[in-house]
């Protein structure tokens, strides 16, 4: 690669990678085919700074930089799509809210247990039956402020990482009117009483990383548990969102990597007519485009987490990476299994399994047309 990162960035993207290669990459087909989470590859994440990826050393973290951010979440995409999601929706949703808003009780309560590995992952619980996209107006979850607590009753659904995690932010009607600053995000233990978290979803990919409906009846939570000012939660979590959107992307970049890698080496090893498929350009032009449209992603979704690394505007940027990354990385698996041809189809060979995890990319955190919303709106805003 040949953009300009430095030394530690580089150095940061080896110690992730070896890390991958050898506590996660070799268990992702057992993962998918098991339904079980890689708890231990992930025990052994805290030490590295996998799991503290935003939050400062103050509180536990490992305070990176966001290109790092990115780099570590590609790397871990290219291991395995389940890991790779668990972990991107722990430090990207879970432990955002807390680390931007929260206060230091609360990053010292929540934030250095989760960033060391010790305790579980951290979740975010925004999605309901009845609320995807319209967060402002379909949000039916509510909490109410009795004798110091909030009492939360509701339902959610589509939790990654509810299962195993020690806490789920959780966003909340709090006020009963509707509108952009009625609701909030309010911070709930996983083993709160009245918090019931339903099976995992028996989902197309990502099968190693659990995604719940949780149920909310009379669950009571103190009221410092409540992240920044009542009725910020839509503003906290849609900025939330921005950052996540730039782990989806990165996600998606090494997914599509590690199909290409795939492609590549089945091409030089299957023969056809007395040579190496590789030798035909209808090979050569698939895996030449792959190898473009990753390294485009690559580079774009670098340029949101610069963005977003100094402060800068940066929402449109990460719709704009998280739509192009998302939806090269499906061409790329697509054509992964084209290369592979009949064998691409059978679950012995990794590119299926790619195939199936990438196709949530384009879903969640905003499927490709609210993406394309996000993007028109800020470009007609602009002119």
């Amino acid at each position: 690669m040949d953009f300009d990162y430095t030394e530690e960035q580089r150095m940061w993207r080896a110690a992730v990678h070896d890390f991958v290669a050898k506590e996660v990459k070799p268990r992702a087909r057992e993962v998918d085919e098991t339904g079980e989470f890689n708890w231990k590859a992930v025990h052994k994440m805290g030490s590295l700074g996998l799991l503290g990826l935003n939050i400062p050393e103050e509180h536990g973290g490992a305070g990176v930089d966001a290109i790092s951010a990115a780099i570590a979440i590609e790397e871990l995409g290219w291991g395995c799509g389940s890991t790779g999601l668990a972990i991107a929706a722990h430090n990207g949703l879970g432990c955002a809210p807390i680390n931007l808003f929260g206060t230091n009780e609360l990053k010292r309560r929540y934030l250095q247990p989760a960033a060391s590995g010790e305790g579980g992952l951290a979740a975010l619980a925004l999605t309901e039956p009845g609320a995807g996209s319209d967060l402002k107006g379909g949000i039916r979850t509510r909490a109410v402020f009795q004798n110091g607590e909030w009492v939360i009753n509701g339902s959610k659904i589509w939790c990654t990482n509810a299962s195993i995690s020690s806490f789920i932010v959780t966003l909340v009607r709090t006020r009963p009117e509707s509108g952009s600053h009625s609701l909030s995000l309010i911070v709930v233990p996983s083993d709160a009483p009245g918090l019931y978290i339903g099976p995992a979803e028996k989902k197309m990919g990502l099968r190693g990383s659990p995604t719940h409906a949780v149920t909310y009846e009379q669950v009571r939570v103190p009221a410092e548990n409540l992240i920044g000012e009542e009725g910020q939660g839509l503003i906290q979590a849609l900025s939330v969102l921005d950052g996540g959107r730039i782990g989806i992307a990165a996600l998606s970049v090494g997914l599509a990597q590690a199909a290409f890698e795939e492609a590549v080496r089945y091409s030089r090893e299957r023969q056809a007519f007395g040579q190496p498929i590789a030798n035909f350009q209808a090979i050569q032009w698939m895996l030449a485009d792959a190898a473009t449209e990753i390294q485009s992603a690559r580079m774009f979704v670098h340029y949101a987490a610069w963005l977003k690394g100094r402060g800068r505007p940066f929402s449109k940027e990460a719709a704009m990476a998280k739509l192009l990354a998302s939806e090269m990385a499906e061409r790329v698996c697509r054509n992964a299994i084209q290369v592979h041809g009949g064998y691409g189809y059978s679950q012995e060979y990794p590119v299926e399994r790619m195939y199936r995890d990438v196709r949530l990319m384009t879903i969640g955190e905003g499927t490709s047309e609210i993406q394309r919303l996000v993007i028109a709106r800020h470009i007609l805003q602009e002119h």
